[in-house]
């Protein structure tokens, strides 16, 4: 599943491409990609067709397009957005009319014309491909955000959330992102601190391969109770996620195979840079600049895998740190 610097990326090519720009026509080529959009696609695609995009928004893996009507500028507060869920394969990717339909194209929006800052003609296309139908697209209300905040990280900065991303807490990139708020959340679990960076209510975006490179960068194992965390702990925990996310999208991201690519169909290259996951058996290279020879183990850990250094990251014991 792609992770939060895998939906930045697609979040800034879409803002490129698709900001402000008129949705001319609207199909649905498979209705289980709409199963969302409670009124069924005739009645999403009668609302997409004559919307105007006025940006592009993201909170966690959540991404979401606030809509008016074409020719509408009054700076009116949108009703509504086109919100888009990736799920496990889903791409959004901006195409000429010309190019053939991918395999697993379900969703198509025919955009009005527009051109590059070289003044090159931008595609018209935004497909919205999945070969697994997990993710998909649909229509939410806005609603304001309760901290009066933007409702997430846009070119506009709109202080407004769809009320089915209202239970997704914000992400160590939002500005808006508080830390204290956060810490108090923290202590106030009694879980392993691997398992609170996965609740998207308490901290989005963090998934399973950046959990792992951040507590191995804090230097944490993923089972210390979250009520030992100190403070500074913690402080340390979110500036290592913080900054492994942007490294990674500064990289494009990460893609392990072809089904994460950004808005023009090229994959991320973060795994290539990858400190701890998916690196069973290799050296720990913090270890080795020390002159220790540490392999980096794999655990089960939630029907899934955690990495980490036994040396760097000593396991917590009887539980207690």
């Amino acid at each position: 599943m792609p992770e939060l610097p895998e939906v930045e990326v697609v979040r800034r090519g879409l803002a490129r491409w698709v900001r402000g720009r008129n949705i001319d026509a609207a199909e649905v080529l498979d209705p289980r990609s709409v199963r969302r959009h409670a009124p069924g696609p005739d009645d999403l695609r009668a609302n997409l067709e004559g919307a105007r995009v006025l940006d592009v928004v993201r909170r966690g893996k959540f991404l979401w397009m606030p809509l008016v009507e074409a020719g509408d500028d009054s700076g009116a507060v949108p009703p509504f957005a086109l919100m888009a869920h990736l799920g496990m394969s889903g791409q959004l990717l901006m195409e000429d009319p010309a190019l053939p339909d991918e395999k697993h194209l379900k969703i198509r929006l025919t955009l009005s014309p527009a051109t590059d800052t070289d003044g090159s003609p931008m595609p018209t296309e935004l497909r919205f491909v999945d070969q697994r139908i997990f993710g998909g697209m649909f229509l939410a209300d806005l609603e304001p955000t309760p901290d009066g905040a933007p409702g997430g990280l846009s070119e506009t900065g709109m202080p407004l959330l769809p009320s089915e991303a209202a239970h997704i807490a914000r992400d160590p990139l939002d500005p808006a992102f508080s830390f204290d708020e956060f810490y108090r959340r923290l202590r106030s679990r009694r879980t392993g601190i691997k398992r609170a960076l996965l609740d998207q209510g308490l901290i989005s975006g963090v998934g399973n391969i950046y959990a792992d490179e951040a507590l191995w960068s804090a230097k944490i194992h993923f089972a210390r109770p979250t009520d030992t965390m100190r403070r500074a702990d913690a402080l340390r925990l979110v500036e290592a996620a913080r900054d492994v996310m942007t490294r990674a999208l500064a990289a494009g991201g990460t893609s392990f195979d072809s089904l994460y690519v950004n808005v023009n169909g090229a994959s991320g290259y973060f795994a290539r840079s990858l400190n701890a996951y998916g690196r069973e058996g290799e050296p720990c290279l913090r270890c080795a600049e020390a002159g220790r020879t540490t392999l980096i183990r794999r655990d089960s850990f939630m029907n899934r895998s955690s990495y980490s250094c036994p040396v760097c990251q000593p396991r917590p014991r009887n539980g207690r740190w």
